[in-house]
């Protein structure tokens, strides 16, 4: 299992920024025993743990390292990058033949069963997003701790983690270099997060293995959150202060955010104040907001879905229209899926153990994250953005009412677990 490790900030990750341009330097990892290092090359030929004083390494159950290659198992290789924008391009493979899949920083889904033949390779570019937890007008996104400041890390610290699973999953070159791309921000809750371990998942973790290398996706959603929360943990303040123009913003929120009515009635109403003040900021920015009404629940009678987040998706669909933000009825398009798979067979798309005899009726399991991310990634298409044309060329339309089957869902699991259920229910 990968181990806990808490947010730091790193000299070595100063250290990769270009005096001359103020802007981060590239790298170019080479892996294996007979590679010698050059000064266009950071060779890796010992299985090192990531350490301060060289900025790179394994985290983890080391791999094995080869002569022009390292893999056999899965593993985790890190680097320190400041924050920012990177394509990461990977050569993938080994003197045996691999199915490879990338994922970055928290289980971000990048590259999925890539596969490689004997002694061969196949070139695989990914963005990946990095950021830290400072804001520019000093302060700090109030992270959860211990849960962000340690089990969640990855997602908050300067350096890119890159996870690599499958059969014989293996690599022989990395090379990153920072870049200029619009960048997807999220903010959500659980149901959007980058959740940090198995059998947990949500779709915005699900969302960047269906952009070609031309987006960012970053995903700022937590467990546990809503709008009011999102407000003062400066998590809105932290995109903010990052968003621009060609920049698109998607918001999820709901789940969480009906708990406040027992306490508050006036709770609905300052919900969709709180999206409708996001938007116009974000519009004011020149960039494009997206609301996504919260996916529903688990919840069944008659072999029907019943409504458990009222009112909110409707004051989530009234945002939209008053502020012009493009809306993705996610309530709505879960509704068609769960009710096509039947209450039984929708029960796959959610957390479980593998006898099923555990079960979670809100989070997503892995394969229900993708299918969600493909109605996100439809929904980008129908609302006709221009994101939605760098979306990947093989990504067909997508129907809820005809969804994947469970059975071709194929990416590999992750060697992490989660230490604990996510917040909310």
């Amino acid at each position: 299992m990968f181990r806990i490790r808490p947010v730091y900030t790193s000299l070595m990750a100063l250290a990769l920024i270009c005096p001359a341009t103020g802007h981060a330097a590239g790298r170019h990892f080479v892996f294996g025993t007979q590679i010698k290092p050059s000064p266009d090359i950071t060779a890796v030929n010992t299985a090192a743990s990531y350490g301060f004083g060289t900025g790179f390494g394994f985290e983890g159950e080391a791999p094995v390292l080869e002569a022009n290659s390292v893999g056999g198992r899965p593993f985790f290789f890190s680097f320190d990058a400041p924050e920012g924008n990177y394509r990461v391009t990977v050569t993938l493979g080994s003197d045996e033949a691999a199915t490879t899949t990338v994922k970055a920083e928290l289980r971000r889904l990048m590259i999925e069963n890539a596969e490689s033949p004997a002694g061969g390779a196949v070139i695989q570019t990914s963005i990946v997003n990095v950021r830290t937890p400072n804001l520019p007008e000093g302060g700090q996104v109030r992270l959860k701790a211990p849960r962000e400041s340690e089990a969640e890390a990855r997602a908050w610290d300067n350096r890119i983690t890159l996870e690599f699973d499958g059969q014989n999953p293996s690599v022989r070159e990395i090379t990153v270099e920072p870049v200029d791309v619009p960048t997807v921000y999220l903010l959500g809750d659980s149901t959007v997060c980058d959740q940090s371990g198995e059998p947990y998942a949500a779709w915005g973790q699900m969302l960047p293995r269906f952009f070609k290398p031309a987006v960012a996706i970053a995903n700022h959603a937590e467990s546990g959150e809503t709008v009011s929360a999102s407000n003062s943990r400066y998590r809105f303040r932290k995109i903010l202060s990052l968003i621009r123009p060609g920049d698109v913003f998607i918001v999820q929120f709901g789940h969480n955010d009906m708990k406040e009515m027992k306490t508050d009635p006036d709770a609905p109403q300052k919900y969709k104040a709180g999206l409708i003040d996001w938007v116009k900021q974000v519009q004011a920015r020149g960039a494009q907001a997206v609301i996504v009404t919260s996916m529903n629940r688990h919840s069944f009678a008659n072999g029907t879905v019943t409504d458990s987040l009222a009112p909110y998706p409707q004051l989530a669909r009234e945002a939209a229209i008053e502020t012009g933000a493009a809306l993705i009825d996610l309530n709505a398009k879960s509704k068609i899926l769960y009710e096509t798979l039947g209450e039984q067979g929708s029960l796959a798309l959610f957390e479980h153990n593998a006898d099923g005899s555990q079960r979670d009726a809100t989070h997503q399991s892995p394969y229900g994250a993708y299918e969600l991310a493909k109605l996100i990634a439809q929904g980008l298409r129908d609302a006709h953005l221009p994101v939605a044309d760098q979306l990947i060329d093989d990504l067909p339309v997508f129907d809820p009412a005809h969804p994947d089957a469970e059975s071709s869902y194929k990416v590999p699991p992750s060697a992490t677990l989660a230490a604990a259920k996510p917040f909310g229910n």
